[in-house]
């Protein structure tokens, strides 16, 4: 009859339809010595759950191992390493910012700005630019005609 029980329990625990008392009763079950042959399977998952409550961190930084190891609490652990984090961003930043400043002043102030020493050239090379630069404009102008057409019919459908 007992077998039974925990069937069901176990059926209800993997739905995830157990109370914790059915499942303080399940773990009591498979911590105990007589556990039936064939739910001997599932013995591992609930002892795990007692084994995780016994379980402490301890901290030993840069493999150093002290004679007595002691716990340290999570919260001093990640209060510490965020210590560090801001330690090594702030690092980070300052180195950044001191590359940027050492290449920026260290460059040759050329004032090269692309000129041509023929201005028969240049004229050319402006001209280009232009047609390119009123090829584009000339696109827009064009779209903007679809608009002024429904502005008119929209004036004349909803006339204020």
């Amino acid at each position: 009859m007992a077998l039974d029980r925990i069937e069901i329990l176990l059926e209800k625990y993997f739905e995830a339809e157990t109370s914790i008392a059915e499942e303080q009763e399940l773990k009591n079950y498979f911590n105990s010595s007589d556990v039936a042959p064939l739910l001997e399977q599932y013995k591992p998952l609930f002892a795990y759950a007692v084994q995780a409550k016994q379980e402490q961190f301890s901290f030993a930084p840069f493999g150093f191992q002290p004679q007595v190891q002691a716990t340290i609490p999570l919260n001093t652990i990640k209060h510490k390493s965020a210590v560090w984090f801001s330690v090594a961003a702030s690092v980070v930043v300052l180195l950044g910012i001191g590359l940027f400043t050492f290449n920026h002043y260290n460059q040759q102030k050329s004032k090269d700005y692309g000129t041509y020493s023929d201005p028969e050239i240049a004229f050319r090379e402006t001209q280009k630019a232009l047609a390119m630069i009123s090829e584009s404009v000339n696109k827009g102008i064009g779209s903007m005609s679809y608009l002024n057409e429904f502005e008119q019919s929209k004036n004349r459908i909803f006339k204020k």
